[in-house]
C-alpha cells in the first residue's frame, strides 16, 4: 500500500522489537499520551463476508476511556466500544490474522504497518499532518448523534444511494438526531446497565424512523445487546418496517401489529410513545410505569379528557373565555398533571420543546427516567389534588389506571 505524499516516509531501524511489535506498542503509547486520532485496519483477508475495514476512535463511554470499532461491511456498520486494554489485545489478535494493513496516525505521527501474503511485515513511519487534538466525546460532532452514511436512512428514504440527505427529508432528518440526543442524555443517567440486555418499545412506530434509528444507536453506537419492538396498528405499516429490517440485517429488530391499551410485553425498559393521542398517552405512560420502565419518553396531542371537566376559576374567566386560550390551559394542566404523577411514582421527570413531528404541529416532549432512590409521594400527591381541585377536574385518566393497579394511593 503506497503511503501518503504528507508523509516524510523511513523505515524504522532495526531494534529487538519486530515491526508489529513497533507498532503496537506506538499505538499503546499514543493512547497512553492522548496523542491518538485514529487507526484504520484494512486489506481484510479473514473467513467473514463482506467485512471490509475497520475504523477505531477514542470515545469515553460512562467515564471510562474506550476504543470505538466501527466494522464496515458492504451495506451495513457495526460498532463495539472496547476499554483500551482489551482493545489493544483486540488488534493485536486482528494482525495479520485478518487484516494485512493498519494505519495509526497520532498527535506526533503517522505509522503504517503492511504484511505480504506471506505474513512478511514492513513498518513505515513519518511525521503526521496537522491534525486538532483528539477528543474523547461518546459523540465528536455535538449536533449530529447520527450518520448520514448509515444504511437504514437510505433503505427508509432518508438519503440517497450516496448517503446523500433527500432535501424533502430535512425535518425528519433533524428530528430523528433531536430524538436520539435526547435519549442519549436520558440513557446516561438511567439506572440501566451495559451489562445487561435492554428491552425497548415504541409504540406509534408508523414508517420506523425513531425505531430503526434508537435500535442502531444502541446496538451499532453502543454495542449494547438491545431487544427493539415497534408496536403500531396499521398491518401495512408492520410489513414495510419488518421487510426493511430484514433486508438490512438487523438483529433484535421487530415490528409487531398491536394497540397500546392491550400490548403485553414481558419487559419493558424503555418506552416511547410519539403522537399518542388523548388518553392514549395516559395508557403509555401508565404501562411505562406498570413495566417499571428505565426511560419513558411521550409526546402527547389531542387532549381531550380534561377540557370539558375544567371550570374555570373566576378569576381566569375573562383569559379562558377564548377556546384557543382554553385548550391550551388544558394541555398544560393535562400534561402538568401527567408529570407530577410520574414524580410520585419514582421517576426524574422533564416537560421540553421537542422537534413537531410530521402528524402534528405540537412539540411537546415529556420524558421521565427512573430514580435510584426513593420517592415519599404524599406532598406530590397533595399537589396533584390541588390542581384538580382549582379547576374542578373529577377524572384524570392515567391517575385512574394506577390507582386500579395499586401504584397510587385510592
Amino acid at each position: 500500500m503506497s503511503v501518503t505524499p504528507a508523509m516524510s516516509v523511513d523505515s524504522l531501524p532495526a531494534t529487538p522489537l519486530d515491526d508489529r511489535e513497533q507498532f503496537l506498542a506506538r499505538l499503546e503509547t499514543s493512547l497512553a499520551q492522548n496523542t491518538f486520532v485514529k487507526l484504520v485496519l484494512s486489506k481484510y483477508r479473514g473467513d467473514e463476508p463482506e467485512l471490509q475495514r475497520i475504523d477505531a476512535r477514542l470515545v469515553t463511554v460512562r467515564e471510562q476511556p474506550c476504543l470505538s470499532f466501527v466494522y464496515n461491511y458492504k451495506t451495513r456498520d457495526i460498532t463495539k466500544n472496547l476499554p483500551l486494554s482489551e482493545a489493544i489485545e483486540c488488534i493485536a489478535g486482528l494482525l495479520p490474522a485478518a487484516f494485512k494493513n493498519a494505519h495509526l496516525l497520532s498527535l506526533t505521527d503517522e505509522l503504517q504497518l503492511v504484511f505480504s501474503k506471506r505474513d512478511k511485515s514492513q513498518l513505515f513511519v513519518g511525521k503526521a499532518v496537522q491534525h486538532d487534538a483528539p477528543t474523547t466525546a461518546h459523540n465528536r460532532e455535538k449536533k449530529r448523534f447520527l450518520e448520514l452514511s448509515r444504511p437504514f436512512l437510505a433503505d427508509l428514504g432518508v438519503t440517497n444511494a450516496k448517503h446523500e440527505l433527500i432535501p424533502a427529508m430535512a425535518r425528519k432528518w433533524k428530528q430523528i438526531n433531536k430524538f436520539i440526543e435526547v435519549f442519549a442524555h436520558a440513557l446516561s443517567s438511567s439506572p440501566l446497565r451495559e451489562d445487561q440486555p435492554i428491552h425497548a418499545v415504541d409504540f406509534g412506530s408508523g414508517k420506523g424512523y425513531l425505531t430503526f434509528a434508537l435500535h442502531d444507536y444502541l446496538r451499532n453506537s453502543l454495542g449494547l445487546d438491545a431487544q427493539v419492538r415497534g408496536v403500531e396498528l396499521r398491518e401495512d405499516m408492520v410489513s414495510l418496517c419488518n421487510t426493511a429490517a430484514a433486508n438490512l440485517e438487523q438483529p433484535g429488530l421487530l415490528f409487531q401489529h398491536g394497540d397500546v391499551r392491550t400490548y403485553a410485553p414481558e419487559q419493558i425498559d424503555i418506552m416511547i410513545a410519539l403522537h399518542a393521542c388523548d388518553v392514549a398517552t395516559d395508557y403509555a405512560l401508565h404501562l411505562g410505569i406498570r413495566s417499571n420502565a428505565a426511560i419513558i419518553m411521550c409526546s402527547p396531542c389531542c387532549h381531550k379528557q380534561i377540557r370539558p371537566q375544567m371550570h374555570s376559576p373566576a378569576m381566569l374567566k375573562p383569559m379562558l373565555q377564548y377556546g384557543v386560550h382554553l385548550g391550551q390551559e388544558a394541555e398544560m394542566v393535562t400534561d402538568s398533571l401527567r408529570a407530577l404523577l410520574l414524580e410520585a411514582c419514582g421517576y426524574e421527570t422533564k416537560v421540553f420543546e421537542f422537534v413537531s413531528l410530521e402528524h402534528t404541529n405540537k412539540n411537546k416532549m415529556i420524558l421521565a427516567v427512573k430514580r435510584t432512590e426513593a420517592v415519599n409521594p404524599a406532598e406530590l400527591l397533595a399537589k396533584i389534588q390541588g390542581i384538580k381541585d382549582f379547576y374542578g377536574i373529577r377524572e384524570h385518566c392515567l391517575e385512574s389506571l394506577l390507582k386500579a393497579d395499586g401504584l397510587l394511593a385510592a
